[in-house]
């Protein structure tokens, strides 16, 4: 069934890097995903920083399913070592004109280098198989971490936005943010 749903996929769907291996998220995922965002460390950056319900979980994962069905693309699930270690990759982005680039590692695996490492594999698969003009990063302006690993992969600081009601730093790659 996989094959099927996914035919146009395929050859995005699994991606090697030297240490993380990328694949499309399942719905067998959703007990790791659940733990995930349970996780106040993870969501400290959030508007609202709290963690996700179970229910929220399983939307959040029927989200990146369904966007892989409709598009072809996705956030992948994120194994090191053959342990998943999260999700992350490109969307269409529903508030910009832009692919958005979002990852979730578990805190474990932070200060590794594996967000720095996914971060440059999904730039190359999006210019090089998408070929995307641009990829936008949201950063919350309290989010050191990410900020540092966006501008370690190129990334510059574009402007600042509203969203989902807290100030949003939009960090760009590509066409007219001087990659």
């Amino acid at each position: 069934m996989l094959e099927n749903e996914f035919k146009s996929a395929l050859p995005s769907a699994v991606r090697r890097t030297a240490r993380l291996r990328l694949g499309i998220p399942m719905e067998g995922d959703i007990d790791f995903l659940t733990r995930l965002f349970s996780r106040q460390e993870l969501v400290a950056h959030r508007p609202v920083p709290r963690p996700d319900t179970p229910a929220e979980s399983a939307e959040r994962l029927a989200r990146d399913i369904g966007h892989w069905k409709e598009h072809g693309f996705g956030r992948w699930a994120v194994e090191a070592n053959g342990t998943l270690i999260g999700f992350g990759g490109v969307t269409v982005s529903k508030e910009f004109d832009d692919l958005n680039l979002s990852y979730h590692l578990q805190p474990e695996s932070w200060g590794q280098g594996y967000a720095t490492e996914l971060v440059r594999e999904t730039l190359t698969f999006a210019f090089d198989n998408l070929h995307a003009d641009r990829v936008i990063g949201l950063v919350r302006p309290v989010n050191a971490a990410s900020k540092r690993i966006l501008e370690k992969c190129g990334f510059t600081f574009d402007r600042e936005v509203m969203l989902h009601g807290a100030p949003t730093n939009i960090y760009a790659f590509g066409k007219t943010s001087g990659s």
